[in-house]
Formats: C-alpha cells, sequence, structure tokens
C-alpha cells in the first residue's frame, strides 16, 4: 500500500537559494519556494494498520526542510567549484566568480548539484534510512522536490 503527501497543503517548505555553476540561466545564486511531494509503499501493520503515520513522516520531512530552509545550499562534491575555506565562513570559486558567505548562512550538502534531482535524492535517501529505523515494513520512499508549482524532479529509494 501506498501512502501521499502533498507537499503544499501539508506545509513540506523550504526556501533556498542556490546555483548550477556554469549554467547559462541558473549559474548565478537564485532562489526558490521549494516544496516536497511524498510517497511511501509499504506493509499496512500495528494496531491501526498504518504503513506509516502520516504526522511522522511529516515530521521527518518538516526536519530535513528545516537544515535547508533559508539558506545558500552549496554542492560540496561539484569539481566546478575551487573551495578556499569552510571553518568561519564559506569561501569558494567558480570560474572567475570569487565568493565569501558567512558559514551560518550556507548549507554544506554532500552532493554534485542543489539541482531538483539531487535534492530530491538526498530527501528520499535521507527520509528512507530515517523511516527504516522506526518502520519494518517500509519498502519504497518516492520524492518529488519541486521549484515551483508545476515544475520538479522526483527519486525513488526502494529497498536493497
Amino acid at each position: 500500500m501506498e501512502v501521499i503527501i502533498n507537499g503544499i497543503h501539508a506545509n513540506l517548505r523550504f526556501s533556498s537559494a542556490h546555483m548550477i555553476p556554469q549554467h547559462k540561466f541558473c549559474g548565478g545564486i537564485h532562489g526558490h519556494s521549494y516544496h516536497v511531494d511524498v510517497k511511501v509503499e509499504g506493509i499496512r501493520s500495528g494496531e491501526f494498520g498504518f504503513v506509516v503515520d502520516f504526522k511522522k513522516i511529516k515530521g521527518m520531512v518538516r526536519q530535513i526542510c528545516s537544515k535547508l530552509d533559508h539558506k545558500i545550499l552549496i554542492p560540496l562534491k561539484n569539481d566546478k567549484i575551487e573551495f578556499k575555506n569552510l571553518k568561519d565562513s564559506v569561501e569558494f570559486s567558480i570560474g572567475s566568480k570569487n565568493y565569501q558567505l558567512p558559514l551560518e548562512d550556507c548549507c554544506l550538502l554532500p552532493l554534485k548539484s542543489t539541482s531538483a534531482e539531487e535534492l530530491a535524492e538526498y530527501f528520499a535517501k535521507d527520509l528512507y534510512k530515517s523511516l527504516k529505523e522506526v518502520e519494518d515494513g517500509i519498502n519504497k520512499v518516492q520524492i518529488c522536490v519541486n521549484e515551483g508549482i508545476g515544475q520538479g524532479a522526483c527519486y525513488i529509494k526502494e529497498a536493497e
């Protein structure tokens, strides 16, 4: 069975700035008001026959959202970014552009990019891991990270 949570209606949102290094249109710092849609597939169990309690899912997704909310998302594994400092401030360059940002304003992510595709995979893997720690019957987690209404990317994390 599958449970579905619509991110707009369930307030699974975050607002962040990011950039896609050297992309023609998205190479400069810009922002989105993201929302996150969730599907969880699993076996119904427990006293109430739930796949997983909606409140549990929403709490876990909100925790991930809050880590990214009102931050500049920086991918640490992007080969186009040359990092110079990651201690008190985040200093890096992309080609001829140099950046220095307060560390507290950044969310450093172990990703190659901060595209909707990479963020969807990041959310799905994190949520899957968290759910598996508290629920036995989870088979699949699908996350769609939407950069706005009508455009986003989905990733499915299945049991291995």
